[in-house]
């Protein structure tokens, strides 16, 4: 059993199902006052546990747990003056508490993008429950770049795959499908 590695603290094999019906919730950064509050006003897609080296991720956690919901349903509703991006050349703008560092929500600004409307949330920031529960894991390979050595990357599947989590060293397929449409349309090759 690989249990004693640490996916991320709110990824366990129990993963309560979406409730239908939810219509979204409150996250909050980690600071002890003075919190950084968004409030997301739909229910999440795509959550998924991500191995990439920008997205944050909690204290000994190999992965970040992300989320996608339409922008427009992402408000920033306390302590907006703590926000900063965290690095403006990035696809994804990371808008993290200046304090506390927590990742609040990531933004593509380029029209041009597949994902350009959807913004990546934190749903593990949020006292509420009912939010999609975690599907797959993402960029699984690039944990290694975070420091993780290469012989342990079969007990890293191993665990995701007592999780039940299919892992990926890119996005799930319906992402990359979407992400291929969109470069095909680009090109002209689809209408």
């Amino acid at each position: 059993m690989s249990t004693d590695i640490n996916i991320h603290p709110a990824i366990g094999a129990n993963r309560a199902p979406a409730v239908s019906g939810f219509a979204g919730g409150k996250l909050a950064c980690n600071c002890a006052t003075d919190k950084v509050e968004v409030t997301i006003g739909a229910q999440t897609a795509f959550n998924h546990a991500c191995g990439c080296t920008k997205c944050w991720k909690p204290a000994d956690a190999l992965f970040a747990q992300i989320a996608v919901v339409s922008r427009d349903k992402v408000t920033v509703t306390a302590h907006p003056e703590k926000l900063a991006i965290v690095d403006a050349s990035a696809t994804i703008e990371r808008h993290a508490c200046t304090t506390c560092g927590t990742h609040m929500y990531g933004r593509i600004e380029n029209t041009k993008h597949a994902f350009h409307g959807l913004d990546f949330v934190h749903t593990e920031l949020s006292k509420e429950t009912g939010w999609s529960p975690v599907e797959f894991a993402a960029f699984v390979s690039s944990i290694i770049e975070s420091g993780t050595k290469p012989d342990d990357m079969a007990a890293v599947r191993a665990r995701l795959a007592e999780l039940g989590l299919p892992y990926y060293d890119c996005l799930s397929p319906t992402l990359m499908d979407l992400l291929a449409a969109n470069a095909a349309k680009a090109a002209g090759v689809l209408q």
